[in-house]
């Protein structure tokens, strides 16, 4: 599978490729704000994507809804505890827009919330441990999410990937009954907007329902107070009643949906966006 590519306008970053069939800004920069919308949106048509995203300072917001995007979901405080963030689409295909599993999607959405109050138990069973992955472990972990992801928006079922990830700006967290990998996390830190988001959560098969998303989650969250992170945030997927319930389970907020948003085993599905601030 060839996955997106990473690369900058500018100064700014995005993510591209037909593997989820979009542009992805990432990151933008304010001097870019007012020049980048006609290269996105000329890289969208020349490559046929059918969708741009964009997560945006609130500075810009105004800019990106007079020129076609809608806003998905948003964070208050999302950039060192201060200005919001704006999760923002531009969609080049009706089909695109169209969300076949909105039912689904409520129910997901109105479950978690029902069960924001039922606080779930952090601490791993006897025999389980939980810890920081270090490079070591690399092999392993592309394994468990080989099992657990058929495809993925990033190359993490290759080691190397994961490698280059730890080195760089990526925390992985995992649960271990003695050498065996059970369940893994992350948090991709960007340590000048103090926000981090949590993700990348895979559970061996027959350790599901056992709490260990919610051990990785508040193993995570001490992580980043020592980074001095203030804001974490998730996108998960929006018809994932596991993922929803743990975050709302954990305190997290609920923002918004980005419709039909990232292509996980196979299919695109949409994210919702949930936050935090520690």
């Amino acid at each position: 599978m060839n996955h997106d590519q990473i690369q900058k306008i500018g100064n700014s970053l995005i993510q591209h490729g037909h593997a989820n069939d979009r542009i992805y800004l990432m990151k933008l920069a304010q001097n870019d704000v007012s020049g980048i919308i006609p290269k996105l949106t000329q890289l969208a048509q020349n490559q046929g994507y059918s969708k741009i995203f964009a997560k945006i300072p609130a500075y810009a917001k105004d800019h990106f809804l007079q020129n076609g995007f809608q806003v998905e979901a948003s964070v208050p405080r999302f950039y060192q505890a201060q200005e919001a963030a704006y999760f923002m689409g531009r969609y080049f295909h009706p089909q695109r827009q169209n969300e076949e599993q909105k039912n689904r999607i409520n129910n997901v959405l109105k479950e978690a919330r029902l069960k924001a109050d039922s606080t779930p138990a952090a601490q791993p069973s006897a025999g389980l441990s939980c810890r920081l992955a270090e490079a070591p472990d690399c092999t392993q972990m592309a394994q468990l999410y080989q099992k657990v992801f058929s495809s993925y928006p990033f190359p993490i079922h290759d080691p190397a990937y994961l490698l280059k990830t730890m080195a760089d700006n990526v925390i992985y967290a995992g649960v271990w009954l003695k050498d065996e990998l059970l369940a893994l996390a992350s948090a991709e830190i960007d340590h000048q907007g103090k926000n981090a988001e949590m993700t990348d959560f895979a559970t061996q098969p027959d350790c599901q329902g056992q709490g260990l998303a919610n051990t990785l989650m508040t193993y995570l969250e001490k992580e980043m107070i020592h980074h001095s992170i203030i804001t974490c945030y998730t996108i998960a997927r929006a018809i994932s009643y596991g993922m929803n319930i743990c975050f709302s389970r954990n305190g997290y907020r609920y923002s918004g949906t980005l419709t039909k948003n990232t292509q996980i085993s196979g299919a695109l599905e949409s994210m919702n966006v949930w936050y935090k601030h520690l």
